[in-house]
């Protein structure tokens, strides 16, 4: 069995398409097709269902995928350690990131740390706290920059917190809070809201804030994404809440200070292993010492 059938393997699972699977390789399809066929045969059991119109992983493919991906890693982690013993940072730097993270100048930070060390594969994904946590328990993920409430401390990861911020209230122009100094979250029970689902890092920040006021509310739109968020409050369909320091990014809706805001903190976290060398590199970069940091 060979890294580069592994690697295969692993891109026609992302792609779900052996072209486009043998384009992200730069190789020709009936090639990467051979490998597979081949890893196939030598295992005695077949990795993917093929039809004209789909392509997916059989149950034996599905157990093969995460060992191969597993063994991609931990070949490349290898050649970055190697490189990094004569001073050469190479190998992947995979980051997560909330999008409404503002303790850090993340594209400032991911530019400079590219001209720097310019081998280093540099890639971003953004998500909820939630799901980049465990993305960077997996080892899917080297780094990754979270907002949580007070009372909830990241699980199975090492990590430091970075800053602590207030959220403001986000409404339409017009509304009838939008020429108000500031309100409590009793009186701002009484709108109808747009938040993040429930039970994610993001709603709860808000929802323990109502709750220790004793207060209810009413959330009618439950999206994902912060864009979302405030592109729903323009329209008047309801209020927001945001964090403070990232509301200036956001334009045409009033912000409403609050008397008893909710709060967060925002972490950076890495893996219980030791980071790779890029990993460490980009966290000394932040100046986080990553050997001096416990869970």
């Amino acid at each position: 069995m060979e890294l580069q059938q592994m690697r295969y393997v692993v891109a026609v699972a992302e792609t779900a398409n052996f072209t486009r699977a043998a384009e992200r390789c730069r190789v020709v399809q009936s090639a990467l097709s051979h490998q597979i066929a081949r890893l196939e045969r030598e295992l005695g059991a077949r990795l993917f269902d093929r039809t004209s119109r789909r392509v997916r992983l059989t149950p034996a493919g599905e157990a093969f995928l995460p060992a191969a991906r597993q063994a991609l890693d931990a070949a490349e982690r290898a050649s970055a350690e190697v490189a990094a013993v004569s001073g050469e940072l190479r190998g992947r730097l995979a980051i997560g990131t909330i999008p409404t993270v503002t303790a850090v100048d993340l594209p400032s930070a991911l530019k400079s740390f590219q001209v720097r060390h310019p081998h280093v594969r540099i890639t971003l994904r953004a998500g909820s706290s939630d799901e980049l946590a465990e993305r960077v328990r997996q080892g899917d993920l080297d780094i990754a920059f979270l907002g949580l409430p007070p009372s909830v401390q990241p699980k199975g990861v090492r990590g430091r917190a970075l800053a602590r911020g207030e959220l403001v209230a986000i409404v339409a122009p017009g509304h009838p809070l939008a020429d108000v100094a500031d309100v409590d979250l009793h009186r701002l029970s009484k709108e109808v809201f747009v938040d993040y689902p429930a039970g994610t890092a993001a709603r709860a920040q808000s929802d323990e804030a109502f709750a220790a006021a004793g207060v209810t509310r009413e959330v009618a739109f439950e999206v994902t994404n912060a864009d979302l968020v405030a592109r729903l409050v323009r329209f008047g369909l309801g209020i927001g809440m945001m964090p403070a320091a990232f509301v200036t990014e956001l334009p045409n809706v009033h912000v409403v200070e609050l008397r008893d805001p909710p709060t967060r903190v925002e972490h950076v976290i890495w893996s219980r292993l030791r980071p790779s060398p890029a990993a460490a590199a980009f966290l000394h970069a932040l100046d986080i010492p990553a050997d001096r940091i416990s869970e």
